[in-house]
């Protein structure tokens, strides 16, 4: 069954997500972060910053969950139990601390199908409270067997 590619276009309303402190330390423990601006507040405010800096990859905690709503979109159809994911690039802006706010908005940038795959890329753009773009990316997903 070919890909249904109505959906390429579609904007989805935008998701806020609350940058917190411990958060920001869990997610740098997690990857393995070891410098001190993701962990200490006084290291942090020492370096010009009002609190502990969210090291660069974590735009997937904010801008994942808005992806994953445009990918389980009915008019998007594709298939989960088929899904792979084929990669993300991802631009950076101003760095984002604790205590900051992030909005993304994802749309469905392409829809298409080559050899029996089925490639659905959406692309994110993420602002904080005072409205700068802090992170945009392109999602790729694959989809086996279409």
């Amino acid at each position: 069954m070919p890909v249904n590619t109505k959906a390429i276009g579609k904007s989805f309303p935008p998701m806020r997500y609350a940058v917190g402190r411990e958060k920001i330390r869990e997610y740098s423990r997690a990857v393995g972060e070891t410098n001190p601006l993701h962990f200490d507040l006084d290291a942090a405010r020492a370096a010009g910053f009002s609190d502990v800096v969210a090291p660069p990859m974590f735009a997937v905690v904010y801008g994942l969950p808005a992806v994953g709503v445009a990918l389980f979109d009915p008019e998007v159809e594709a298939n989960f139990a088929r899904l792979v994911h084929g990669g993300q690039e991802l631009q950076w802006g101003p760095v984002l601390v604790a205590g900051d706010e992030v909005s993304t908005e994802v749309s469905v940038a392409d829809i298409f199908e080559r050899v029996g795959l089925g490639y659905y890329i959406f692309e994110s753009v993420s602002r904080n409270q005072r409205g700068e773009e802090v992170c945009r990316g392109t999602w790729t997903n694959i989809v086996r067997g279409v």
